[in-house]
């Protein structure tokens, strides 16, 4: 059947990517391909996640030589450059309770990222058997999002979880032992991912973060890489003071009500997110994160962005 589609382009997504071979699904198989130069003159690098146009060649007389190459890269919706993946329709954001305690100002920066980038973020509060993560969940739910509270001991949650899968290119991040491992074993229990450990079923520890590889997992797809267990917002190009506050998608209600356009919502005299802030409408955590990531991007060169 192959020497049928030789020639012929092919449509199909990069599942893994190393050393300059990319694996690529299509309907018909999956193919070991390499990217044509042009991309290098384009300044274009093929990604995890990326709809691609390819085409099989036959390299010599055997029916069995075959070669694949990526001819054309479809338009992204999105893409990250810090671990390398494109079309990611969910980032699925986990924070511990306890052991460790909750950084929340690095989950909001996570999320502002997310945002910027056009990835619906899902929150998860882990090891809520040690420590409250209803109230936490709780408080990012207001604002909009999916968010959940997640106890390693019961079932509770984890079949909502897994529901939002079905279909859908995601990944899951985290600081290291906060459970990643863990709430995908619970999912998907054919994974058998190793916890409390370096997990090679999934690359961690045989690449660098520049590995990313796509997993089904219930119904959907999941992108794992080193690169997300250390994954920090603030050093992505995306940030800037200047869109920040379109990372906080609360403060969407208010902004406009500002008295001055350039408002930095920051402790400007008239400013509408403020006073929502101080009327409850808006959570001084989430204003907190806000004001601390705003402080560092003020003083961001152009240079760096």
């Amino acid at each position: 059947m192959i020497n049928y589609l030789c020639n012929i382009p092919i449509i199909g997504r990069i599942h893994n990517s190393l050393g300059g071979s990319y694996a690529v699904k299509t309907e018909t198989g999956v193919f070991a391909c390499r990217a044509r130069g042009l991309f290098r003159k384009q300044g274009l690098s093929p990604l995890t996640g990326d709809n691609v146009r390819i085409e099989l060649v036959q390299s010599s007389g055997k029916p069995s030589d075959i070669e694949g190459y990526i001819v054309d890269i479809l338009p992204r919706k999105n893409e990250l450059r810090r671990p390398p993946v494109a079309n990611l329709d969910q980032l699925f954001m986990l924070s511990s309770t306890a052991k460790p305690r909750p950084n929340l100002k690095l989950l909001d920066s996570l999320i502002a990222t997310a945002e910027l980038a056009g990835i619906e973020p899902v929150i998860i509060f882990t090891k809520c058997d040690l420590a409250d993560g209803e109230s936490l969940a709780q408080v990012y739910r207001n604002c909009g999002f999916k968010s959940f509270a997640v106890s390693f001991g019961s079932d509770s949650n984890i079949n909502a979880i897994a529901s939002l899968l079905g279909g859908k290119l995601s990944a899951f991040c985290g600081n290291t032992g906060v459970g990643k491992s863990t709430l995908l074993n619970r999912i998907a229990p054919g994974l058998q991912l190793p916890t409390g450990e370096i997990s090679e079923k999934l690359g961690r520890g045989r690449h660098t973060t520049r590995h990313v590889e796509l997993f089904p997992v219930a119904g959907g797809w999941v992108a794992d890489t080193p690169g997300f267990s250390s994954f920090e917002a603030e050093r992505q190009a995306e940030l800037t003071k200047d869109n920040l506050a379109e990372g906080f998608r609360e403060f969407s209600r208010f902004a406009h009500c500002c008295r001055f356009t350039d408002c930095a919502h920051v402790k400007d005299s008239g400013c509408a997110v403020i006073a929502a802030v101080h009327a409850g409408e808006i959570p001084q955590s989430r204003h907190e994160s806000y004001a601390a990531l705003y402080d560092v991007l003020k003083d961001k060169k152009d240079w760096e962005t």
